[in-house]
């Protein structure tokens, strides 16, 4: 059981994506689902610790696989608690938090596979510039956040902010 959506402006609002970005994304989030799930079974059949064909079983509260890409984009969305977030699907707590950590790979993976992930690591100036493609200006916002200093005063120097007395 997903959510109840009723239009376009309601999915961008829970999902982050328009109806259209969500069905262009669910044909590939669910076949990388499947991959994934049969990865499982065969191990665990050449394991010796599989007793069940995949399907078997008792089926749990996301029936489709709408109902899975809703349940993980709503999370990364909307960054509720897992009381809340199982309170909204219909599962308990802790089945939320199993299924967020099952079905986060499939969606990093999904993002990857359509080349919608952005970069994570840059090495070098270069590298930034290649991936902000063009773009003229950079704002970076940033947190100064306290840090424990060593005692020896050439480290404490090398890290020094600047400031003077910090409120804590």
């Amino acid at each position: 059981m997903g959510l109840l959506i009723r239009d376009d402006r309601q999915m961008k609002a829970l999902t982050g994506l328009s109806q259209d970005q969500f069905d262009h994304l669910l044909p590939v989030f669910s076949a990388i689902y499947q991959a994934a799930q049969q990865q499982t079974y065969e191990k665990g059949v050449a394991s010796g610790t599989r007793w069940r064909k995949p399907g078997g079983g008792s089926k749990g509260k996301l029936l489709t696989m709408a109902d899975k890409l809703q349940f993980v984009l709503y999370y990364y969305k909307t960054y509720p608690t897992f009381d809340v977030l199982g309170t909204q699907f219909d599962m308990v707590r802790s089945k939320a938090h199993e299924n967020l950590h099952k079905l986060s790979p499939i969606l990093y993976n999904t993002l990857v596979h359509l080349e919608l992930m952005p970069y994570r690591e840059l090495g070098t100036p270069d590298d930034l510039k290649a991936a902000l493609n063009g773009v003229d200006r950079l704002i970076i916002d940033a947190t100064e956040r306290a840090y424990h200093r060593s005692q020896e005063d050439a480290k404490q120097r090398e890290h020094y902010s600047g400031k003077k007395n910090s409120i804590r």
